[in-house]
């Protein structure tokens, strides 16, 4: 990315294996990442303390980072071989845009040279706060064995662990499908060990979260009050094989039924899903019944959504911007980058942004000279400046929605 090509809608189709229609430019993967971390100049880090400076930034914690690795100094991380194999074009091409803007330039050391430049960006981007570093389990059968076949990547939970008792800037979530015979214990052994969320992505997994084989991990996520941070709508990140409709949101009933606080990733931003709730196969945005869900009184201090991924092409039309003015729901939204996504330079173009009203001109090309050198903080800053008009209103994020680290941390007592 260069100049005035960074940020830019070019109106060419770019399906480079995301799944994403998003405009950008062809070319080899490391065109899609910026170059390596670099230094603020002062007019940078004066924009960064002007945006940031009613916060408490020790709180800001951004509470979807994602930590992949290939298995490189005994991490036990690992990527499916189809999605590196040149057999499959697409998806080596993806897995070649992720692994470029994570900064990975030698496999043999990918995992470290991964979280090296992770920290490196946060330690700019702001020291004082945290990531939430999310585990990523295998998919498993109804028998309750792992199906490495049609799993994409696996981090384990004892790397999150290991890295986040390592490093005092990251956090750890665990990653454990309930579909496990050991499920509960992997849940409480990650919960002692330090884990203050569980993530899933049902549509790669094949969980479904509306299935009575939840039931007793809900149950254990309410006694500890652990929160669930699950991927909803469609997911086009990473290949799903035939479990997208396992994203639909309104499946997760049963989990807040069950007194589990749910936090619903990219707030179902993306797809459409059946209307299960109506007893028919009509189907309807997945935003839609996201905000159906997030609009009942009963589920008011249960249900949260994030900001990840929100100011992508394909999310930042209705999705964002009805989130932004639903100011009586602001609290309930958390900040999260989807971390190394935003280091992908098609997925968000500040030139539509600006087009649409959300940011103006000048902040658009300080945005994106900060891209450049820092897209971790491009994307906090980005949100941060986000606005939208509406009935004669201006409307942003919250401060709450920054100052994730009192929803992570207000846990009761483990049981001894």
């Amino acid at each position: 990315m260069a100049g005035s090509t960074r940020r830019g809608f070019l109106g060419t189709t770019l399906a480079f294996g995301l799944g994403l229609g998003v405009g950008g430019r062809v070319g080899a993967p490391a065109a899609f990442a910026p170059g390596p971390p670099a230094p603020l100049d002062d007019d940078e880090r004066e924009l960064a303390d002007k945006m940031l400076g009613s916060l408490d930034r020790a709180k800001i914690w951004d509470a979807h980072v994602h930590i992949v690795g290939l298995g490189s100094g005994g991490t036990g991380c690992w990527v499916n071989p189809a999605a590196r194999s040149h057999a499959r074009p697409l998806r080596r091409f993806r897995y070649e845009v992720y692994v470029r803007a994570a900064g990975v330039t030698d496999e043999s050391r990918a995992d470290q040279q991964y979280v090296e430049r992770l920290l490196s960006l946060q330690r700019v981007a702001n020291p004082t706060g945290k990531l939430l570093c999310l585990a990523f389990d295998y998919a498993v059968r109804q028998d309750g064995s792992e199906d490495r076949g049609r799993s994409e990547f696996y981090t384990p939970d004892e790397y999150v662990l290991g890295l986040a008792r390592e490093h005092p800037e990251l956090v750890a979530c665990a990653s454990v499908h309930p579909y496990r015979k050991d499920a509960l214990d992997r849940l409480d052994r990650a919960v002692q060990a330090g884990a203050v969320a569980v993530k899933w992505l049902p549509n790669a997994m094949g969980i479904d979260p509306l299935s009575e084989r939840c039931d007793a991990f809900y149950e254990r996520l309410s006694e500890l009050d652990v929160p669930l941070i699950t991927h909803a709508g469609d997911e086009q990140a990473v290949h799903v094989d035939a479990w997208q409709e396992l994203g639909n949101p309104l499946r997760l009933r049963r989990a807040l039924d069950a007194g589990v606080r749910v936090v619903v990733a990219h707030c179902a931003g993306k797809g459409d899903v059946q209307d299960i709730d109506a007893g028919d196969l009509r189907r309807i945005p997945a935003f839609d019944a996201f905000m159906r869900l997030f609009n009942e009184e009963r589920y008011k201090s249960s249900l949260f959504g994030d900001l990840s991924a929100l100011t992508q092409v394909s999310r930042a039309g209705k999705p964002l911007r009805e989130l932004l003015i639903s100011k009586h729901l602001g609290a309930r939204l958390l900040y999260g980058s989807d971390y190394p996504l935003p280091a992908i330079d098609p997925l968000v173009s500040t030139r539509l942004l600006a087009q649409d009203g959300y940011i103006d001109d000048d902040q658009r090309e300080q945005l994106n000279r900060i891209y450049l050198k820092n897209p971790l903080l491009f994307d906090l800053l980005l949100k941060r400046m986000l606005r939208v008009s509406y009935k004669n209103a201006t409307y942003g994020f919250a401060d709450a929605a920054f100052q994730t680290a009192d929803f992570f941390e207000q846990r009761r007592p483990l049981p001894t």
